[in-house]
């Protein structure tokens, strides 16, 4: 007997086969790049990736709040998306090229102030990357609204190959960091005409007084909340390499990268179906909350154990995949991979909130926990270096934001009770599985077999642990297969 509806069934099978195209589309992404993103860290050296990493925090700072948080009103509008797209068309672009000429102005000082000067002209590059954002807003939010992944697939995937595969070559030519610049560049560009091409709703430029203020009500405490969880994500590179220079901000960030594997791979493609999913279920609250735990169970099945097994088997990965010119960003891996399965946590959670109309609280988790965080760090960074840093990371997000994000989703109907049930036994095998990387790391010298014995360990827990929640499974294939 099930407890879903025909409109929740049907909800479900979209959403299903759009995550589908999903995970496929980021599985494929980050694979196929993986070896491009090697050779780049091989051929530029911390220094030149470094430099690269100061334009990329000031690019994020701003994509942050460029279009004010107004896009994500079309996954929530009821009626028929086309009578709003025009007006929000107007603000996304006209605050991007305001910001686009600010972020070009400003490069030098921006450059000077995380920590190398000669970024400057890689800043001023990238800043154009902040009006194709701007452009492609609306369109890129129509189609996750439709659940048009296969679409995005196909654009993700070629902004994917074509942006690396040009940096590559760049780099090899000896443009260095603005290698990096001018192939992502060149690939968001490609990427915008095939999203324009694809928006079952034709572009334009529009103004409604009405729909505009009503937009902004909804957008700017987005727009706020996405400055602070920037500045609580981004807080950590910005104090790297303005304190302790390029070449610490390039190990950070390289070990910054290889952490985000596992939220790239698991938590960005539930993204981009999720909001609209939860936001079609909002009527029937309890099989809302229902579908949210289950999500939870078994993404952090997955997630949790591939995060602590990077963590565990720091040392090794970094030294068999980009050499031991990056030893250093092993002391960062360590931590920044345990934090990165809380990121996966909390960016579900955000996404649930905001879909409740709980904008709000997300603001205040973010600000509380950027409050607790920046202290701290300015504090570990002198005696501990980056990996100091990077420690503060994972201790305020278990002890700050974790019980917030707990306790706000107690408001909307989610106890955390349920919670615990969820995540309890992911959690106790990841430490496992953490313990047994950490300990095959000190015992085997050769970081091949180290890292891929870790990975072999870590799979077989995964498989358990899927095991355990086949009912959730069994459900997920029914919807793909059309049942």
């Amino acid at each position: 007997m099930t407890d879903q509806t025909p409109q929740d069934d049907s909800v479900s099978k979209k959403a299903t086969r759009a995550f589908g195209w999903s995970f496929g589309n980021t599985v494929v992404a980050r694979l196929g790049t993986l070896a491009i993103g090697i050779a780049l860290a091989r051929v530029l050296g911390p220094s030149e990736f470094g430099v690269f990493a100061i334009a990329t925090v000031a690019l994020a700072a701003v994509l942050s709040f460029n279009e004010l948080g107004v896009s994500l009103a079309v996954i929530r509008w009821r009626d028929d998306p086309s009578t709003i797209a025009p007006t929000i068309n107007t603000i996304a672009v006209g605050s991007s090229m305001i910001l686009t000429v600010g972020m070009i102005l400003t490069a030098p000082w921006i450059s000077t102030a995380l920590g190398d000067v000669q970024a400057t002209p890689v800043v001023q590059v990238i800043a154009l990357s902040i009006l194709i954002n701007g452009l492609v807003a609306t369109p890129a939010a129509i189609l996750q609204r439709e659940f048009m992944q296969k679409q995005r697939t196909i654009a993700d995937q070629v902004n994917t190959w074509l942006g690396a595969g040009l940096s590559l070559v760049f780099a090899l030519l000896g443009w260095g960091a603005m290698s990096l610049a001018i192939g992502r560049l060149i690939a968001s560009l490609v990427f915008a005409v095939m999203i324009w091409r694809w928006s079952p709703i034709p572009y334009g430029f529009g103004w409604n007084r009405e729909v505009a203020g009503r937009l902004l009500r909804f957008g700017l405490p987005l727009a706020a909340s996405s400055i602070v969880v920037f500045a609580s994500g981004y807080a950590d590179q910005i104090v790297v390499g303005s304190m302790l220079g390029a070449e610490a901000l390039g190990f950070y960030v390289l070990a910054f990268n290889l952490a985000s594997w596992p939220v790239s791979i698991f938590s960005q493609p539930l993204r981009a179906v999720a909001p609209a999913a939860f936001s079609a279920l909002k009527a029937e609250p309890d099989r809302m909350s229902r579908n949210f735990s289950r999500v939870l169970a078994v993404l952090s099945c997955v997630a949790v154990p591939a995060c602590l097994a990077i963590s565990g088997a720091a040392q090794p990965v970094v030294d068999f995949v980009y050499g031991e010119q990056w030893a250093p960003a092993a002391g960062v891996l360590l931590w920044m991979a345990a934090f990165a399965a809380l990121r996966i946590w909390f960016e579900l959670c955000y996404d649930y909130l905001v879909v409740q109309g709980r904008s709000g609280a997300v603001l205040i988790i973010q600000a509380c926990s950027f409050a607790v965080s920046l202290p701290l760090m300015l504090l570990a960074v002198g005696p501990f270096g980056e990996s100091g840093v990077a420690a503060s990371q994972f201790v305020v997000a278990l002890v700050v934001s974790a019980p917030l994000y707990v306790l706000s989703l107690r408001r909307v109907g989610i106890g955390a009770t349920g919670l615990l049930r969820s995540v309890w036994m992911p959690v106790f095998a990841g430490l496992v599985v953490w313990g047994v990387a950490w300990g095959l790391s000190t015992w085997i010298r050769m970081p091949f077999l180290a890292a891929v014995a870790s990975a072999v360990f870590a799979v077989a827990v995964i498989s358990l642990l899927a095991l355990s929640r086949r009912d959730d499974l069994r459900r997920l294939r029914l919807a793909v297969r059309g049942a």
